[in-house]
């Protein structure tokens, strides 16, 4: 079985690092993918990707990247549930990133 994505999008905002009660780095992204087609209307949709970046990935991208950059991100989907009490259930889906490519031209930084 193999568990395996690989997507290209913008970054839909500025990311932001954050660190666990256990010390560990990580920062929260949302990549805008357009799809290749157009829908009934003749357009293009998009889709809003979440991913989860960890320790030295989140700090590079946190470091270099902000809102409107193209990235590439290469990882595994994970599901997961959060109990929001009354007996109701949030599920999640998000790609967890195992590499992040930056595309966007670095501009000269005066």
């Amino acid at each position: 079985m193999l568990n395996q994505m690989v997507i290209v999008g913008r970054l839909v905002r500025n990311p932001e690092l954050r660190e666990t009660e256990s010390g560990k780095k990580v920062t929260n992204i949302t990549l805008a993918v357009p799809r290749s087609y157009k829908n009934i209307k003749g357009e293009y949709e998009t889709d809003f990707i979440d991913c989860v970046l960890w320790m030295g990935i989140a700090e590079s991208t946190v470091e270099y990247c902000k809102k409107g950059d193209i990235l590439g991100v290469k990882g595994r989907i994970q599901s997961r549930c959060i109990e929001l009490g009354d007996e109701k259930r949030k599920f999640i889906t998000e790609v967890v990133a195992e590499k992040v490519t930056f595309l966007s031209p670095q501009k000269n930084k005066e």
